[in-house]
């Protein structure tokens, strides 16, 4: 096999027909969302177009939620790529605990408040000030820059040109869709979405097993760390991700599938059905990776699993690969895009204007053209973008939510803000601030966990003192 290829050379016409026509039936989709919405009344509009009207059934709900979360696939393959096992239990193992927490212990405790974004559940948990301050994080948390990335790869892959430029155009292209047709115009283009992208993963997996053998052909050609739990990390930075998996717990995009659901119930089921379809699919890019390290080694870590899965499959599935590929982006770039115009147009709007169907498109666009110019400041380094933005929300936001789960009513709006001030500032501070020594290997992530930590616990002891005395 070839450390390096030409993409668009090493397809037929048979793998660009497949290919386009699959990209043909997501649009048809999106179309048909429209046409859906189009025929609700017209006081319904707006909640339909952000939550469906509350009418997300099961399978809907498994499709939208499975795809929206793996945009970033030529992220968690280059980790796999570079590092073997240590990509399933940071991008995989971690996720499942923060999934199977989520439908066993928050699902009933959100659902009465039949909210319509996080940020309007934490007002009705803590107050107004509190929904402002996390419309603010979650403004950052969604924008969507890891997956923008993904796709500016996938484009230039195909055609060539700089990053930026086939960014800027691949976003270009999903801003206009995520605009038509609220979410269920996303709900369905996830559903065909979905099934294309799980083929796909798994066919390269299959077709890698029997032309190359198993795991003793993985064994014989990789490096002992690709094995362990922790690669060549250390404890601390292994366990980095599992607060950031953690994250999920505050991830708005989670949130709004479950507020759109008929009722709890779906929710619960659906979640724990997802948790086992992510399992296999990262058990399938996992692999993946590790066989394009063990057959094109010197290759291009962030293409590596592209670059090797279109030599292993014959033509027409080529096609299908890049279709399922492609899937996987912009099933997780157009949600993230849509809950990024949500969360201006119903969380940070000002009351006059809350609501507003054109608001919410200013919002998607804004957000797109963001998105490009984040992305030249990562410099398409997409695990730097998980890193950095997921710090932010675990260390910041989490812990006040889950104080106000595990303990209702113990704080008051002002203290919540108080706290995720506390965590952001020390988080920011941390992360820039010269370290030398031991310093060094203290992550920002777990300095932010401190300062909320001591902040939260300050007003609890406090207030226990006011009421012994």
């Amino acid at each position: 096999m070839q450390n390096k290829i030409n993409l668009l050379e090493s397809l037929s016409t048979l793998d660009l027909f497949i290919f386009f026509s699959i990209l043909g039936i997501t649009i048809a989709s999106v179309i048909y969302g429209q046409y859906r919405m189009n025929k609700t009344n017209e006081k319904e509009t707006f909640l339909d177009l952000l939550i469906m009207g509350r009418r997300l059934t099961l399978p809907l709900f498994i499709a939208t939620l499975v795809a929206t979360w793996y945009g970033g696939i030529f992220g968690v393959t280059e980790i796999a790529f570079n590092q073997g096992i240590y990509n399933f239990v940071t991008q995989g193992v971690f996720w499942y605990v923060a999934y199977i927490i989520f439908a066993l212990f928050l699902i009933h405790k959100i659902e009465p408040y039949r909210a319509v974004t996080l940020p309007d559940l934490v007002g009705k948990m803590f107050g107004p000030k509190s929904a402002k301050i996390t419309a603010i994080f979650n403004f950052f948390n969604v924008i969507p820059i890891a997956y923008a990335i993904s796709l500016g790869i996938f484009i230039q892959l195909l055609f060539g040109g700089s990053l930026f430029a086939n960014t800027a155009i691949g976003v270009s292209f999903v801003v206009l869709y995520s605009m038509w047709g609220g979410l269920r115009s996303v709900v369905y283009s996830d559903l065909i979405q979905f099934f294309v992208m799980c083929a796909a993963v798994l066919l390269v997996l299959v077709f890698s097993i029997f032309e190359f053998g198993g795991i003793s052909f993985l064994k014989a050609n990789l490096p002992e760390s690709y094995w362990s739990l922790t690669g060549k990390n250390s404890l601390a930075t292994t366990f980095v991700w599992g607060f950031i998996a953690l994250s999920t717990l505050v991830d708005p995009n989670f949130y709004q599938r479950c507020f759109s659901a008929v009722n709890g119930k779906v929710s619960k089921k659906g979640i724990l059905i997802s948790t086992a379809i992510w399992f296999c699919f990262d058990i399938c890019t996992t692999f993946g990776a590790m066989y394009a390290k063990a057959v094109i080694p010197n290759t291009e870590s962030s293409q590596a699993y592209l670059t090797y899965a279109v030599q292993i499959l014959p033509h027409g599935l080529k096609g299908f690969l890049l279709a399922g590929i492609i899937a996987t982006i912009l099933s997780t770039l157009d949600s993230y895009l849509f809950i990024a115009g949500t969360n201006l147009a119903y969380d940070l709007a000002p009351k006059k204007l809350r609501g507003r169907v054109w608001i919410h498109h200013f919002g998607v666009i804004f957000v797109g053209v963001l998105t490009v110019i984040m992305s030249v400041y990562f410099q398409g380094n997409i695990k730097s973008v998980w890193k950095t933005l997921g710090s932010f929300s675990a260390s910041c936001l989490l812990l006040p939510v889950m104080f106000g789960h595990l303990f209702p009513k113990k704080i008051s709006d002002n203290q919540f803000v108080t706290a995720c001030i506390a965590g952001v500032i020390t988080t920011a501070t941390w992360r820039h601030i010269p370290k030398t020594g031991f310093y060094q290997n203290i992550d920002e992530l777990y300095m932010g966990i401190v300062a909320t930590s001591l902040t939260l616990i300050s007003y609890h002891l406090i207030r226990d003192k006011k009421l012994v005395g």
